[in-house]
């Protein structure tokens, strides 16, 4: 008996076969959720940290309104999008009323955190599902490779390991093809949920201090209102 792939593939029944092709089609397809959520996620930080330092210099000065109206573009990334949800939810709000546009902003900033952190995972359930049903599709090829074994043992009428050894190898292989499949779903999908989870708290932190700097604003409010009405009544007399 051949034993190298092309020949074990050869001896293989139809139904491990179709197990072989089943785990192919799931490496491919986790490969490219891989490659796909890499580039898109890297890049989406590169465009972060651009807005990060961007708004950093509009911000310095507390001028929210002017930072609202500031043009980014759309490559903004996940920390521009949040942010600039907060600032249109900042100029949308009525100012007078301080606990209520502080709270518009706060919502505003958690519903476009957990959009952003909803596509930052796309593609992770089907990583988790490979790396978690690859080694049980294996298994049933297994089952089906012994199985394949005892009944050519039965048609020969004798249990020489020459007999039963196509069929334990065909197991073997599958056994095999499983765990190459799931290991490398299962490092990814590790690796991309450990990365979400640093970029959640990359967004939280943000979004604090951005909610820091709408309370400080809306506090001194009042006062350079007050200052501006002094100043005119100063100038009327």
């Amino acid at each position: 008996m051949d034993f190298s792939l092309s020949g074990l593939w050869r001896e293989m029944g139809l139904f491990a076969r179709l197990v072989v092709i089943v785990m192919g089609v799931m490496s491919l397809t986790s490969l490219l959720v891989l490659g796909e959520r890499l580039v898109m996620s890297f890049k989406s930080m590169s465009d972060s940290k651009v807005f990060a330092a961007k708004m950093a210099s509009l911000l310095a000065n507390g001028d929210l309104d002017a930072a609202a109206d500031a043009k980014f573009g759309k490559d903004i990334g996940y920390l521009g999008r949040t942010i600039r949800s907060g600032l249109v939810a900042y100029k949308g709000s009525v100012h007078g009323d301080k606990d209520l546009c502080f709270e518009s902003v706060a919502r505003a900033l958690e519903r476009q955190q957990a959009r952003e952190l909803a596509v930052l995972k796309r593609g992770h359930g089907w990583l988790a599902t490979v790396g978690s049903t690859a080694p049980f599709v294996g298994l049933l090829g297994t089952v089906m490779g012994i199985v394949t074994a005892f009944e050519k043992m039965a048609a020969s009428g004798s249990g020489g390991l020459g007999t039963v050894s196509a069929g334990i190898a065909e197991a073997l292989i599958t056994t095999a093809f499983g765990l190459l499949v799931a290991i490398p779903a299962v490092m990814a999908f590790n690796f991309l949920a450990g990365w979400v989870d640093a970029r959640a708290v990359d967004i939280s932190e943000s979004s604090n201090e951005f909610l820091d700097l709408v309370a400080r604003r809306l506090a001194e409010g009042p006062r350079e209102e007050e200052e501006e009405e002094g100043e005119e009544s100063e100038a009327a007399a």
